[in-house]
């Protein structure tokens, strides 16, 4: 199998870093990450990020970041992202009532444009992380799809969230081959449910990369994340997929753990899963 980049979403460790940012990363890298994806930046400058990055032997090629960041100030939230090496801003959620079928959609092509265009001119690229509300349709076709026919194809790229595309009902496989060649960042989420397209469940997180409270009926279908290897996922098929379709980055991510496994406790069994199934 393809040698992938193997990085982790930090949201999944935010009491970790909360409680001792430079300890945390240290941790990542001594579990074997190579990349980190940032969502959230605990008051750091970009230089003390980069030299946290470089002591450590640790890559950061994207973060989540909502658009509402380069409303003030752009090109100086601009220079701050390139000082410690992003190449992708991927929006972390977008409002459903501002997507697709909604009358605010015009205007969100718009925003998506424009700010594609500003990352474009600085050599770096938008990105989109989905939830499962992207996979309803309107008039016949999915909302995801809309995105990525709103925004020229070489200023986009779907960061795919393997579970959440699952909980909606598709094979995450079938998703990322639909977007070959321009799927170069995947998120690895495992999870376990009684049910599939049950409806929200998940975290949403605020701009300063807190989380605003679950939704949805989370206890009623039994949904809770998984270290990768211990839910749902078959991810012999989906890095398979992503070995054919050019991806570069598979981007561990755990929203919440749960019956007093710790952050890191799951980040390194997740990481040890990658490494030992698929010697990545």
């Amino acid at each position: 199998m393809k040698k992938f980049n193997v990085g982790i979403q930090l949201y999944g460790v935010r009491e970790a870093m909360t409680a001792d940012f430079e300890g945390t990363l240290k941790a990542i890298a001594d579990m074997g990450y190579e990349y980190v994806e940032f969502a959230g930046y605990y008051g750091k400058t970009g230089e003390e990020i980069k030299a946290i990055l470089d002591k450590y032997g640790l890559k950061c090629v994207s973060v989540h970041q909502g658009l509402d960041f380069f409303d003030e100030n752009p090109e100086e939230k601009i220079k701050f992202l390139k000082t410690f090496g992003v190449k992708y801003n991927v929006i972390p959620w977008y409002k459903k009532d501002l997507l697709a079928g909604s009358p605010e959609w015009p205007a969100t092509v718009e925003r998506f444009n424009k700010i594609a265009d500003l990352l474009a001119k600085n050599g770096m690229k938008l990105g989109y992380h989905n939830h499962d509300f992207e996979f309803e349709k309107v008039d016949g076709k999915y909302i995801h799809d809309y995105i990525f026919e709103a925004v020229p194809e070489d200023k986009i790229e779907p960061e795919l969230d393997t579970c959440w595309v699952h909980y909606a009902g598709i094979r995450p496989e079938d998703k990322i081959r639909q977007f070959k060649g321009r799927v170069t960042l995947v998120h690895l989420k495992d999870f376990v449910c009684k049910n599939l397209a049950a409806g929200p469940v998940y975290d949403l997180i605020d701009n300063s990369g807190k989380g605003t409270g679950a939704k949805g009926s989370r206890e009623e279908n039994g949904f809770e994340f998984r270290p990768c290897g211990m839910g749902l996922q078959n991810f012999g098929n989906i890095l398979a997929a992503c070995e054919e379709c050019g991806t570069e980055t598979v981007i561990v991510e755990q929203d919440k753990t749960y019956d007093g496994m710790t952050e890191l406790e799951a980040a390194k069994i997740a990481r040890d899963y990658l490494k030992n199934t698929f010697g990545i």
